[in-house]
C-alpha cells in the first residue's frame, strides 16, 4: 500500500498545527529560556513590533533575497504571527 499524497498546503498546514502547538507549550515558561515565553510575557506590543520587523524583512527577501532568504524570513513570519 502506499503513502497517501500529500499536498504542498496541506504539508504547509501541518507544519503550522505543529508550531502552534510547541508555541501553546511555551506560553508560562521560564522566559530566560524559552525565546517565545519571553516574548508572550513581553506583551502584545512587542509581539506586534517583531511581528512588523519580520514583515519587512520578508518582503526585502522577496525582492533581492535568494530562495532560502525568502523561506527563512516568511517562517520567522510566520512563527511571531503565531505568538500574537
Amino acid at each position: 500500500m502506499s503513502a497517501p499524497e500529500t499536498s504542498p498546503e496541506a504539508d504547509l498546514a501541518k507544519a503550522l498545527e505543529g508550531l502552534a502547538k510547541t508555541i501553546a507549550e511555551r506560553q508560562g515558561g521560564d522566559p530566560s529560556s524559552s525565546y517565545t515565553a519571553q516574548l508572550l510575557a513581553a506583551g502584545p506590543l512587542r509581539i506586534a513590533k517583531k511581528l512588523g520587523e519580520e514583515g519587512v524583512e520578508a518582503a526585502l527577501a522577496l525582492a533581492a533575497g535568494s530562495d532560502q532568504d525568502v523561506a527563512s524570513e516568511i517562517a520567522d513570519l510566520f512563527y511571531h504571527a503565531l505568538v500574537g
